[in-house]
């Protein structure tokens, strides 16, 4: 049995890519990035959006500023979809090893950050809502400090755009 499924696995790699496990490589970084980046922004643009709903319980008049709030979180997934368009060019399948490691890289680095940043980005703007829906005027003030998660996720953008004109 086992050995049928080595010889299956084998088949699929010579299939794809030509047999060059450097092509296989390359492409999960890419899907790595692109889904790493998707989940955080589905699971950010959702925590602010039940905060949302929570506050407007309590004043039904600042859907505005907390719709704003809540989209936020959803610009790391288009981070990672843009880096997609940036990468995928240099995936071929004669790629070398190396620049498959080095998409890879992109790809964890890219997804990994877009991830975490959506969802920290999410508890900011997500306390926000809670006050604004407790009468506080903190729409400025939360915005600008939803700011800094955000910033890490333009890094990680940068890097790929930078590492896509190394290779």
């Amino acid at each position: 049995m086992p050995y049928i499924l080595l010889q299956a696995g084998n088949d699929a790699l010579a299939a794809i890519g030509g047999g060059n496990p450097a092509y296989i490589l390359a492409w999960i970084g890419i899907f790595l990035m692109v889904s790493l980046s998707g989940i955080g922004s589905a699971l950010g643009t959702g925590n602010a959006g039940s905060a949302t709903i929570a506050a407007m319980k309590k004043r039904d008049d600042i859907f505005a500023n907390c719709m704003i709030l809540s989209a936020l979180p959803g610009t790391q997934g288009l981070y990672g979809f843009g880096a997609f368009f940036i990468l995928k060019e240099h995936i071929t399948p004669e790629i070398t090893m190396l620049t498959a490691a080095a998409l890879f890289g992109a790809g964890l680095i890219s997804g990994i950050t877009n991830l975490l940043s959506a969802y920290f980005q999410s508890r900011v703007v997500a306390n926000g809502i809670e006050s604004i829906g407790n009468g506080n005027n903190v729409f400025s003030n939360t915005l600008i400090l939803a700011v800094y998660p955000e910033l890490y996720a333009i890094i990680a953008f940068a890097a790929c755009f930078l590492i896509s004109g190394a290779l």
